[in-house]
């Protein structure tokens, strides 16, 4: 039985205060095992509104558990979509406060920024390819606010699919211009590589991830707008980080970015 819209409203709550003060918690299927993914993205949609009535501004997607590599570390096979607020964007070259996160981890990804409204049924990598501004490198910082980054899609989706923080920089290539499936990247932790991939271990191509959001939003009669940022989702693991770590993620035609953790 679908939640109902107190108790949806009470989890986003929980989820987002447990977010803003980084705190975890357990994950919302134990206490209502009977949650599902349409629970998930009510919950989601709920805390996306709580940050739009004080004052956030959503900038774009990002798409989660996209990777086989990604989704044997966390156990899950299904990719999904959180939000992305203003708030979460940071510098590149800046830094990132440790201590305002949980347990943060970095992933290497691929950055669209759109020009045309992009929207399902039917999306596919061309209509995304043809709508796309540019492509750039992207670190995403995901802090699960769940209690040692244990989860179920339901309570992963509630959560915003675990988003945080994300990182833009290096160069802006038109997306049809490059070979994303073939484009190979590394990421490194302190210098010291740490992953490598190339684009095809995103869905076959990056631009399918963006497809797969925009499909997934038309359910709730939803699209990608112009002017959107879609992260892709993770092309390897996750890392761990903390205070101290420096991050560089080098991409094939699209140069670097970087972060350090304070």
């Amino acid at each position: 039985m679908p939640l109902d819209a107190a108790t949806i409203a009470e989890l986003a709550d929980h989820l987002e205060s447990a977010q803003r003060e980084a705190r975890p918690v357990a994950q919302i299927s134990i206490a209502h095992p009977g949650v599902d993914i349409d629970d998930g993205y009510a919950i989601q949609w709920a805390i996306r509104a709580r940050k739009v009535a004080r004052g956030a501004r959503i900038v774009g997607m990002k798409a989660g558990v996209t990777s086989r590599a990604k989704m044997r570390q966390v156990g899950i096979d299904t990719p999904s979509y959180g939000f992305l607020a203003d708030s979460f964007a940071a510098l590149d070259g800046g830094e990132i406060e440790a201590g305002s996160l949980i347990h943060p981890r970095v992933e290497p990804e691929f950055a669209f920024v759109l020009k045309r409204d992009v929207e399902g049924p039917g999306c596919h990598v061309g209509a995304v390819l043809a709508a796309a501004d540019f492509v750039m490198p992207g670190l995403e910082i995901i802090d699960s606010r769940y209690r040692d980054f244990k989860f179920d899609l339901p309570s992963v989706v509630a959560d915003n699919s675990s988003s945080a923080r994300f990182v833009l920089g290096g160069r802006c290539r038109p997306a049809d211009a490059l070979d994303l499936a073939s484009s190979g990247l590394v990421m490194e932790k302190n210098g010291e590589a740490v992953a490598y991939g190339a684009g095809a271990a995103v869905l076959g191509h990056p631009a399918a991830a963006v497809a797969l959001i925009a499909n997934l939003l038309a359910r709730r009669g939803e699209k990608l707008r112009a002017g959107d940022i879609v992260l892709t989702g993770g092309v390897t693991e996750a890392t761990p980080v903390k205070a101290g770590d420096h991050i560089r993620l080098r991409v094939q035609d699209l140069g670097s970015v970087t972060i350090r953790f304070a």
